[in-house]
Protein backbone atom coordinates (compact mmCIF):
# COMPACT_ATOMS: atom_id res chain seq x y z
CA UNK A 1 0.00 0.00 0.00
CA UNK A 2 2.93 2.49 1.18
CA UNK A 3 5.02 2.05 -2.59
CA UNK A 4 1.23 2.28 -4.31
CA UNK A 5 0.70 5.69 -2.43
CA UNK A 6 4.65 6.33 -2.92
CA UNK A 7 3.92 5.50 -6.87
CA UNK A 8 0.61 7.97 -7.09
CA UNK A 9 2.29 10.82 -5.46
CA UNK A 10 5.40 10.46 -8.44
CA UNK A 11 2.72 10.27 -11.22
CA UNK A 12 0.99 13.30 -9.93
CA UNK A 13 3.96 15.38 -9.27
CA UNK A 14 4.82 14.56 -13.14
CA UNK A 15 1.84 15.48 -14.36
CA UNK A 16 1.98 18.65 -12.76
CA UNK A 17 5.30 19.55 -13.73
CA UNK A 18 4.19 18.86 -17.61
CA UNK A 19 0.99 20.64 -16.92
CA UNK A 20 3.26 24.02 -15.87
CA UNK A 21 5.43 23.54 -18.49
CA UNK A 22 2.69 23.64 -21.05
CA UNK A 23 1.18 26.59 -19.83
CA UNK A 24 4.19 28.21 -19.57
CA UNK A 25 5.13 27.60 -23.22
CA UNK A 26 1.55 28.50 -23.75
CA UNK A 27 1.93 31.34 -22.04
CA UNK A 28 4.84 32.55 -23.35
CA UNK A 29 3.50 31.83 -27.16
CA UNK A 30 0.82 34.42 -26.45
CA UNK A 31 3.08 37.01 -25.42
CA UNK A 32 3.54 40.47 -27.15
CA UNK A 33 6.62 40.66 -29.24
CA UNK A 34 7.93 43.50 -30.77
CA UNK A 35 6.67 43.26 -34.31
CA UNK A 36 9.23 43.63 -36.96
CA UNK A 37 8.22 45.47 -40.44
CA UNK A 38 4.53 46.47 -39.06
CA UNK A 39 3.87 48.23 -42.64
CA UNK A 40 5.46 45.89 -45.04
CA UNK A 41 1.97 44.17 -45.84
CA UNK A 42 0.92 47.38 -47.06
CA UNK A 43 3.10 47.64 -49.66
CA UNK A 44 1.03 47.58 -52.99
CA UNK A 45 4.10 46.32 -54.80
CA UNK A 46 7.04 44.79 -53.52
CA UNK A 47 9.84 42.35 -54.72
CA UNK A 48 12.64 39.87 -53.55
CA UNK A 49 14.50 36.99 -55.11
CA UNK A 50 14.16 33.29 -54.50
CA UNK A 51 16.71 30.25 -54.17
CA UNK A 52 15.50 26.41 -53.99
CA UNK A 53 16.09 23.03 -54.33
CA UNK A 54 13.61 20.54 -56.87
CA UNK A 55 13.10 17.19 -57.56
CA UNK A 56 11.90 15.99 -60.63
CA UNK A 57 9.63 13.11 -61.36
CA UNK A 58 7.66 11.49 -64.26
CA UNK A 59 4.05 10.08 -64.03
CA UNK A 60 3.97 7.22 -66.85
CA UNK A 61 1.60 5.22 -68.62
CA UNK A 62 2.56 2.21 -70.67
CA UNK A 63 1.51 0.16 -73.45
CA UNK A 64 0.90 -3.03 -72.16
CA UNK A 65 2.07 -5.15 -74.30
CA UNK A 66 4.47 -2.82 -76.83
CA UNK A 67 2.64 -4.03 -79.71
CA UNK A 68 -0.59 -1.72 -78.66
CA UNK A 69 1.13 1.24 -79.66
CA UNK A 70 0.21 1.32 -83.75
CA UNK A 71 3.90 2.96 -83.99
CA UNK A 72 5.82 -0.09 -82.88
CA UNK A 73 7.40 -1.72 -85.28
CA UNK A 74 10.37 -4.92 -84.24
CA UNK A 75 13.23 -4.83 -85.78
CA UNK A 76 16.41 -6.82 -85.38
CA UNK A 77 19.33 -4.86 -83.85
CA UNK A 78 23.46 -5.68 -84.04
CA UNK A 79 24.16 -6.92 -80.26
CA UNK A 80 20.83 -6.95 -78.69
CA UNK A 81 20.48 -10.21 -77.01
CA UNK A 82 17.09 -10.79 -77.69
CA UNK A 83 14.37 -9.13 -79.93
CA UNK A 84 11.50 -7.16 -79.04
CA UNK A 85 8.27 -8.32 -80.41
CA UNK A 86 4.83 -7.05 -80.30
CA UNK A 87 4.00 -8.98 -77.16
CA UNK A 88 6.45 -7.84 -74.86
CA UNK A 89 6.62 -5.17 -71.97
CA UNK A 90 8.62 -2.93 -71.74
CA UNK A 91 8.50 -0.79 -68.62
CA UNK A 92 9.92 2.05 -67.28
CA UNK A 93 10.26 3.50 -63.81
CA UNK A 94 11.38 6.63 -61.94
CA UNK A 95 15.08 5.06 -59.95
CA UNK A 96 15.27 8.00 -57.50
CA UNK A 97 15.20 11.63 -57.18
CA UNK A 98 17.94 14.07 -58.31
CA UNK A 99 18.02 17.28 -56.28
CA UNK A 100 17.64 20.04 -58.60
CA UNK A 101 18.26 23.65 -58.37
CA UNK A 102 16.15 27.25 -58.99
CA UNK A 103 16.53 30.73 -58.57
CA UNK A 104 13.73 32.97 -59.00
CA UNK A 105 13.31 36.90 -58.87
CA UNK A 106 9.85 38.00 -56.86
CA UNK A 107 7.03 40.39 -57.92
CA UNK A 108 4.49 40.88 -55.96
CA UNK A 109 1.16 42.52 -56.11
CA UNK A 110 -1.53 43.50 -53.08
CA UNK A 111 -4.77 42.66 -53.68
CA UNK A 112 -6.44 42.45 -50.12
CA UNK A 113 -5.36 42.32 -46.78
CA UNK A 114 -4.73 38.54 -47.17
CA UNK A 115 -4.88 38.19 -50.60
CA UNK A 116 -1.53 38.63 -52.92
CA UNK A 117 -0.62 37.89 -57.23
CA UNK A 118 3.03 36.55 -57.07
CA UNK A 119 5.00 35.93 -60.32
CA UNK A 120 7.96 34.43 -59.93
CA UNK A 121 10.18 34.23 -63.23
CA UNK A 122 13.20 32.09 -62.89
CA UNK A 123 15.95 28.93 -64.60
CA UNK A 124 15.58 25.50 -62.49
CA UNK A 125 17.75 22.77 -63.65
CA UNK A 126 16.66 19.31 -63.09
CA UNK A 127 17.29 15.40 -64.00
CA UNK A 128 15.09 12.64 -63.68
CA UNK A 129 16.90 9.20 -64.73
CA UNK A 130 14.56 6.36 -65.87
CA UNK A 131 15.13 2.38 -65.11
CA UNK A 132 13.98 -0.08 -67.69
CA UNK A 133 13.05 -3.72 -67.47
CA UNK A 134 15.52 -4.40 -70.21
CA UNK A 135 19.15 -3.59 -70.63
CA UNK A 136 19.51 0.44 -72.36
CA UNK A 137 21.39 0.65 -74.97
CA UNK A 138 22.31 3.99 -76.79
CA UNK A 139 24.39 4.33 -80.06
CA UNK A 140 25.91 7.43 -78.51
CA UNK A 141 27.40 5.74 -75.56
CA UNK A 142 29.60 2.74 -75.05
CA UNK A 143 27.50 -0.56 -74.89
CA UNK A 144 27.48 -2.09 -71.47
CA UNK A 145 24.85 -4.69 -71.01
CA UNK A 146 24.46 -4.50 -67.33
CA UNK A 147 23.41 -0.64 -67.59
CA UNK A 148 19.34 -0.15 -67.27
CA UNK A 149 19.05 3.39 -66.39
CA UNK A 150 18.45 6.32 -68.91
CA UNK A 151 19.00 10.38 -67.91
CA UNK A 152 17.00 12.94 -68.95
CA UNK A 153 18.00 16.44 -68.02
CA UNK A 154 16.34 19.58 -68.05
CA UNK A 155 16.84 23.19 -67.88
CA UNK A 156 13.58 25.04 -67.82
CA UNK A 157 12.34 28.75 -67.91
CA UNK A 158 9.82 28.90 -65.04
CA UNK A 159 7.00 31.39 -65.26
CA UNK A 160 4.86 30.70 -62.29
CA UNK A 161 1.65 33.07 -61.29
CA UNK A 162 0.34 32.18 -58.13
CA UNK A 163 -2.13 33.46 -55.77
CA UNK A 164 -1.11 33.59 -51.96
CA UNK A 165 -3.70 33.45 -49.42
CA UNK A 166 -2.24 34.24 -45.78
CA UNK A 167 -3.57 33.77 -42.33
CA UNK A 168 -3.73 36.24 -39.66
CA UNK A 169 -0.41 37.66 -38.52
CA UNK A 170 0.90 36.26 -34.75
CA UNK A 171 3.29 38.37 -33.88
CA UNK A 172 6.36 38.21 -36.52
CA UNK A 173 4.68 34.91 -38.43
CA UNK A 174 2.45 34.34 -40.89
CA UNK A 175 1.09 30.89 -42.68
CA UNK A 176 0.25 31.06 -45.88
CA UNK A 177 -1.33 28.56 -48.97
CA UNK A 178 -0.54 29.01 -52.48
CA UNK A 179 -2.18 27.93 -55.76
CA UNK A 180 -1.77 28.99 -59.37
CA UNK A 181 -0.74 27.77 -62.83
CA UNK A 182 2.79 28.01 -64.33
CA UNK A 183 4.22 27.69 -67.84
CA UNK A 184 7.45 26.35 -68.07
CA UNK A 185 10.06 25.85 -71.43
CA UNK A 186 12.45 23.33 -71.08
CA UNK A 187 15.86 24.81 -72.71
CA UNK A 188 18.19 21.81 -72.77
CA UNK A 189 18.69 20.82 -76.23
CA UNK A 190 16.82 16.93 -77.35
CA UNK A 191 18.53 15.45 -80.03
CA UNK A 192 16.93 13.28 -82.60
CA UNK A 193 18.98 10.46 -81.43
CA UNK A 194 17.78 10.66 -77.64
CA UNK A 195 16.43 7.11 -76.81
CA UNK A 196 13.02 9.43 -75.01
CA UNK A 197 12.66 12.41 -75.90
CA UNK A 198 10.58 15.43 -74.25
CA UNK A 199 8.30 18.39 -75.54
CA UNK A 200 9.92 21.81 -75.07
CA UNK A 201 6.92 23.38 -73.20
CA UNK A 202 4.50 22.62 -70.63
CA UNK A 203 1.53 23.99 -68.08
CA UNK A 204 1.90 22.61 -64.73
CA UNK A 205 -0.84 23.49 -61.81
CA UNK A 206 0.52 24.52 -58.66
CA UNK A 207 0.25 24.08 -54.86
CA UNK A 208 1.72 24.92 -51.58
CA UNK A 209 2.07 26.06 -48.40
CA UNK A 210 4.51 28.25 -46.38
CA UNK A 211 5.11 30.43 -43.47
CA UNK A 212 6.47 33.79 -43.49
CA UNK A 213 8.69 35.28 -40.66
CA UNK A 214 9.46 38.60 -40.18
CA UNK A 215 12.88 39.47 -39.61
CA UNK A 216 14.28 43.03 -38.88
CA UNK A 217 15.04 44.18 -42.41
CA UNK A 218 13.32 41.89 -44.62
CA UNK A 219 10.72 38.93 -44.97
CA UNK A 220 12.34 35.32 -44.73
CA UNK A 221 9.14 32.38 -46.33
CA UNK A 222 10.28 28.77 -46.40
CA UNK A 223 7.81 27.30 -48.84
CA UNK A 224 6.86 23.90 -49.89
CA UNK A 225 5.19 23.23 -53.40
CA UNK A 226 4.10 20.81 -55.60
CA UNK A 227 3.46 21.73 -59.57
CA UNK A 228 1.44 18.98 -61.79
CA UNK A 229 1.91 18.51 -65.45
CA UNK A 230 -1.23 19.10 -67.01
CA UNK A 231 -0.30 17.79 -70.45
CA UNK A 232 1.59 14.79 -72.31
CA UNK A 233 5.31 15.57 -72.34
CA UNK A 234 6.62 12.75 -74.44
CA UNK A 235 7.81 13.77 -77.80
CA UNK A 236 8.20 12.05 -80.76
CA UNK A 237 10.59 8.53 -81.05
CA UNK A 238 14.41 8.98 -82.01
CA UNK A 239 15.53 8.90 -84.99
CA UNK A 240 16.55 4.91 -87.25
CA UNK A 241 20.01 5.13 -85.36
CA UNK A 242 18.57 4.49 -82.16
CA UNK A 243 16.51 1.43 -80.70
CA UNK A 244 12.67 3.14 -80.22
CA UNK A 245 11.01 0.84 -78.11
CA UNK A 246 12.61 2.39 -75.16
CA UNK A 247 10.45 5.64 -76.40
CA UNK A 248 7.53 3.22 -78.05
CA UNK A 249 6.58 1.61 -74.71
CA UNK A 250 5.57 4.75 -73.35
CA UNK A 251 1.85 5.79 -73.79
CA UNK A 252 2.11 8.77 -71.97
CA UNK A 253 4.36 11.06 -69.90
CA UNK A 254 3.55 13.81 -67.15
CA UNK A 255 5.89 15.85 -65.57
CA UNK A 256 5.82 16.39 -61.83
CA UNK A 257 8.13 18.79 -59.81
CA UNK A 258 8.09 19.32 -56.05
CA UNK A 259 10.28 22.42 -55.07
CA UNK A 260 11.34 23.58 -51.57
CA UNK A 261 11.93 27.09 -51.64
CA UNK A 262 13.22 29.80 -49.50
CA UNK A 263 12.21 33.68 -50.22
CA UNK A 264 13.86 36.98 -49.58
CA UNK A 265 11.49 39.52 -49.70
Amino acid sequence: MKKYNKLLFLVKRRFLTILLLFLAAVAHAQRPKVKNLTTFDDKKLHFGFSLGISSLDFGIKHYTPIGDNPDFKSKIWTGDTRQIVANDTVRADIDKNVPGFTVSIISCLRLTRDLELRFLPGLSFGERRLVYNIPVVDTNSSYDESNYEYSIKSTFLDFPLLIKYKARRINNDRPYVIFGVAYRQDIARTANEDLVQLKNSGFYAEAGAGWDTYLLFFRFSVEAKVSIGLFDQLGKAPDSTQRQYYSNAINKLTSNIFTLSFHFE
